[in-house]
């Protein structure tokens, strides 16, 4: 037994060694903070103390569309994969809606870029060629990213990004990484980064303004932590910010529910989330688009932003997206756009116009 030992365990070793190595090259493991090239026109003009600022915030699913049901959609595991032709379709009509809106920041979420589910596509760029007319300025952040994933509904590459478009200028641009999701260490290696993409905008009087894009984790139960700490992480960095007097706001998809919609969900679609949403610790120091009066109150369907791709749902059921922003910003308007992006994604557009701090 001992020499039969003495045989096989180099050879186990080295083959431990091997799938570790194969491992390391197939995924991506990103710092904590990373400094992002920024994308941005000699001629864009900079941002004015006092002038008014339209925002969106929109997670597009890679442009994937309506009428798939797709792994992580149910928990039967179902999986479909969208055509070229519906993809085409969506981005017309992502760009279709920017163009209408005409924000001065756009927050986008889900854009892929060489994964295999969208036929390898740089959906940023095909996008931003849609609108370079618009936005002069942009910066991008994968938040999940690896060549192989060899879980069957996926068994190909990811890679997926937050964007940010501006009218304005962009001097700065950045990664940070969230607190990820407990799993062992093989696993960890292929599952999504999520991230805050960080843009700084400068003033005319010599200050800035920081813009926040994110998408937190999906839960699969309520009993997952990973989104607690990852709403605490971002509070961390808002708090940073704010203490220093820096208007800033931040938009995305949260994958948390507002206060009292929990109760308003059949049981089956409750159990991702919790009753008590983490998101409290946001809402309880900042304002935040939709209200919590909003999203729960007489009109509360009109705040709804995520119309999942279940067959069993005709509409949208919940809010997940939001924008949320410093107490020195002032709130203008805003809304969700729902008549004629019900068939884009399965979120809809989150748009406002605020204030900007005049000059002290």
């Amino acid at each position: 037994m001992t020499r039969l030992l003495r045989y096989t365990l180099p050879g186990l070793l080295i083959a431990i060694g091997l799938i570790a190595l194969m491992i390391y090259s197939l995924t991506w493991r990103p710092e904590a903070k990373e400094a992002l090239p920024v994308n941005c026109n000699a001629k864009a003009p900079t941002l004015v103390p006092g002038q008014a600022l339209k925002v969106m915030t929109w997670n597009v699913q890679y442009l994937a569309g309506k009428r798939y049901v797709f792994w992580n959609d149910l928990a039967a595991g179902n999986d479909e994969s969208p055509t070229p032709e519906d993809m085409a379709f969506s981005l017309d009509e992502v760009a279709r809606v920017i163009r209408d809106e005409q924000p001065d920041i756009v927050l986008l979420q889900e854009l892929d870029d060489g994964a295999k589910a969208s036929g390898y596509q740089n959906q940023f760029k095909l996008l931003q060629d849609r609108v370079t007319d618009l936005y002069p300025c942009s910066a991008q952040a994968f938040d999940w990213k690896a060549d192989f994933v060899p879980e069957p509904p996926i068994y190909g590459s990811v890679g997926r990004q937050l964007a940010t478009l501006s009218r304005y200028r962009i001097d700065h641009a950045e990664r940070l990484q969230l607190p990820v999701a407990p799993a062992n260490f093989i696993s960890r290696q292929f599952k999504p980064k999520n991230a805050l993409l960080v843009t700084r905008l400068p003033l005319s009087n010599g200050s800035q303004m920081a813009v926040f894009n994110t998408h937190l984790d999906r839960a699969t139960t309520a009993l997952d932590e990973t989104l607690q700490s990852q709403v605490t992480a971002v509070a961390k960095v808002l708090d940073k910010y704010e203490s220093r007097g820096t208007p800033w706001l931040i938009g995305g998809d949260f994958n948390l529910l507002p206060l009292g919609q929990y109760r308003r969900l059949p049981d089956e679609q409750r159990t991702s989330y919790s009753a008590d949403s983490a998101l409290h610790v946001l809402w309880d120091k900042y304002p935040m688009i939709p209200t919590n009066n909003e999203a729960s109150g007489i009109d509360r369907a009109q705040w709804l932003t995520h119309y999942p791709n279940d067959p069993g749902l005709n509409g949208p059921d919940r809010t997940v997206d939001y924008l949320f922003y410093s107490p020195h910003i002032k709130r203008v308007e805003a809304r969700v756009r729902q008549d004629d992006t019900l068939r884009i994604s399965d979120h809809l557009p989150v748009i406002a116009r605020f204030l900007l701090p005049a000059a002290p």
